[in-house]
């Protein structure tokens, strides 16, 4: 299933797994490891390599690094079947916590050393005399705006759901309250 099949019209449960494949793509997540992670999403049941395997149409060994690399992103995790020496699989299935992973993994992977790697340009800018003012300004700025976001989303991702949910779908009503945006009224 890693690229469109034959099938004249998938079943929706198969769209589903080829676009979170194509997402996670353009995400710059493996395509397999996208697909995988949307077949566990739906399973009702724990899956094992095999099964997985088998209905992805993706090798098994590609299949172990996949699941490997999910378990590192805490979006799947193993659990045991009665009967079954093979290690089975089961996906958060809680949208809410999986964003906060999600988020909390790439902001370890990505923001986090951004933050570190611009705080020693502008460290070092500070004690070159001859760098044009303009260009140490523009690094602090840099610098202080990605402290801020970093800042405001670990707010937003300490939230609980049952505050987060509520507060994500007020939008444009949240904008138009602090009278910085939203539709006009004339």
């Amino acid at each position: 299933m890693t690229e469109i099949t034959d099938k004249i019209d998938p079943s929706a449960k198969e769209k589903f797994i080829l676009y979170w494949g194509d997402m996670g793509s353009q995400w710059s997540v493996n395509r397999s490891v996208a697909q995988i992670h949307a077949l566990l999403y739906l399973s009702p049941e724990p899956m094992n390599a095999e099964q997985i395997s088998e209905e992805l149409g993706i090798a098994r060994s590609n299949v172990s690094n996949s699941l490997k690399e999910l378990a590192g992103w805490k979006l799947i995790q193993r659990v045991p079947v009665a009967g079954d020496r093979r290690e089975h699989f089961v996906a958060e299935t809680d949208v809410w916590e999986m964003a906060r992973l999600i988020a909390k993994g790439r902001k370890e992977r990505e923001i986090d050393p951004a933050i570190r790697a611009i705080e020693v340009c502008v460290h070092q800018a500070e004690d070159e005399k001859a760098l044009d003012p303009v260009v140490l300004k523009r690094m602090q700025e840099m610098h202080t705006f990605l402290q801020t976001v970093d800042r405001w989303s670990g707010q937003m991702m300490n939230l609980p759901t049952s505050k987060l949910a509520p507060l994500m779908k007020m939008g444009d009503k949240v904008l138009s309250l602090l009278k910085i945006g939203g539709k006009k009224t004339d």
